[in-house]
């Protein structure tokens, strides 16, 4: 798309009502899905939405359904998959757009697969994304502030957030193996949000949440509403350890935030009958997510990460893990989105690095439109505020790739370089539209390897003549 193309859009789009903008979304949506055919009633659906979790949710949810010996097919921010055939999402989106998701139903359904489980957003649910698809199971990961520019404030992303569940209200019934499948609702109890989310009809509502080994306490029984509870054992650098009905179960991913992803997994798992011996195989297989905590290890002397955690809270969750790791100092690298997302969220973003990494050094993310350098003074500015945190240092690098090899280069012995905002994503939105190839894997890695290159030819002992 030229710059040209892409500012006529633009300029069609804000020059139109918004009732005329939404009857192009929902128009796009069924005849995307006529076009192919209505793939998603020939297949168990699975929506996951929420502001945090979604994509490790989903894959957990594909990993205890493939080892159960079901057919399935994914899209998540992270990756896709179908069938056999895995890979990344290089799309920069959530949620893909109407033709593309029908499309990749439609594979999936080709390719003899019984379930897709798909993240659904609330972008995707504000352009009438969801709506082409019958969806039999929805399920709530948590909900705090996100995109609330786009969405006007928290309310309205609420209830995006909620057109979900609207929407399994009135998808089709449909039957699974001969028998019919209930519709069925999955919502994190300990989220605030869980009662409206709980509010909507189903066949089958199920709770699920996480408590500490020390709490005794019997947690608070809903009318028609079935519990599932995780006692969290123990969780460090590299694992999880919890316990659900008497089966205890250790992923190989850190932090009571991956607990409460797999515990909404299992409760998938319940409604397909799935044996919780079965699930917990397929959990326990999990060395990882893309882009999700995911350790970069090139034999350097200091930690290396990289998480996804683009917004404050999933960014508080990371530090809460981070506080339990022994380390020396905490690097950080990291951003702000540009594109009319969330402008109060930059200077918070940096004010929290300031709070609790020794080296911030504030970089690109995805500027779109907006001219990254005023996001970096944005979110630098946040950091500067605060006074009585463990920042030390505060650099601005505009050049991701740059920042990311600075912040190797300081890091010592003992060390954790963080780097966040991207994960895995597999581009970069800057001006007109265009996407710039991208991984912060990638760059991590190669920055690692540069640095331990120099080491080796500095400490190489000159040859006697």
């Amino acid at each position: 798309m030229n710059m040209t193309s892409y500012t006529f859009k633009q300029w069609i789009r804000s020059m139109s009502p918004h009732w005329l903008v939404n009857l192009y979304h929902w128009t796009l949506s069924q005849l995307s899905a006529w076009w192919y055919g209505h793939p998603a009633r020939s297949m168990i659906v699975i929506g996951v939405t929420g502001t945090n979790g979604k994509s490790t949710t989903v894959n957990m949810i594909g990993r205890v359904l493939e080892r159960a010996g079901f057919r399935v097919g994914w899209t998540s921010t992270a990756n896709y998959k179908v069938a056999e055939v895995e890979w990344l999402n290089d799309s920069k989106m959530t949620m893909l757009g109407r033709f593309a998701t029908q499309r990749l139903l439609h594979q999936m359904l080709r390719n003899k697969c019984d379930v897709a489980v798909i993240e659904t957003s609330s972008e995707g649910i504000k352009q009438f994304r969801h709506s082409g698809i019958d969806y039999d199971v929805a399920v709530f990961t948590n909900l705090t502030p996100e995109h609330l520019e786009s969405h006007g404030g928290f309310h309205r992303y609420k209830q995006a957030k909620m057109k979900l569940f609207q929407a399994l209200q009135h998808s089709r019934e449909k039957k699974f193996r001969d028998k019919p499948f209930p519709k069925t609702i999955i919502v994190n109890l300990d989220d605030e949000q869980a009662p409206a989310f709980l509010a909507f009809d189903a066949q089958q509502k199920i709770g699920f949440r996480v408590v500490d080994s020390t709490n005794t306490s019997s947690p608070q029984e809903l009318n028609g509403v079935d519990t599932l509870t995780s006692v969290l054992m123990a969780s460090d650098i590299h694992s999880s350890t919890f316990e659900v009905d008497g089966c205890a179960m250790t992923l190989s991913l850190p932090g009571r935030f991956n607990v409460y992803n797999a515990t909404a997994a299992l409760a998938v798992a319940g409604v397909f009958g799935i044996p919780i011996a079965t699930a917990r195989d397929a959990l326990q297989a999990i060395h990882s997510v893309p882009g999700r905590v995911e350790w970069i290890d090139e034999g350097q002397h200091f930690l290396a990460l990289v998480d996804y955690a683009p917004e404050p809270e999933s960014l508080r969750q990371l530090y809460a893990l981070i506080d339990t790791i022994p380390h020396g100092r905490l690097i950080h690298v990291l951003g702000s989105t540009g594109g009319g997302r969330d402008h109060a969220r930059r200077a918070l973003l940096g004010e929290m690095a300031a709070r609790q990494a020794h080296v911030v050094i504030v970089t690109n993310e995805d500027p779109y439109d907006d001219d990254p350098q005023s996001i970096i003074n944005e979110v630098a500015a946040g950091a500067q505020s605060l006074s009585d945190g463990r920042m030390q240092t505060l650099l601005q690098v505009l050049d991701r790739s740059e920042a990311i090899q600075k912040a190797v280069d300081l890091a010592q012995d003992g060390d954790l370089v963080l780097v966040t905002g991207k994960g895995c994503e597999q581009a970069m939105c800057v001006a007109g539209g265009k996407k710039i190839p991208w991984d912060d894997r990638v760059e991590l890695r190669k920055a690692l390897k540069e640095k331990l290159s120099y080491a080796n030819t500095a400490h190489q002992k000159p040859t006697s003549q």
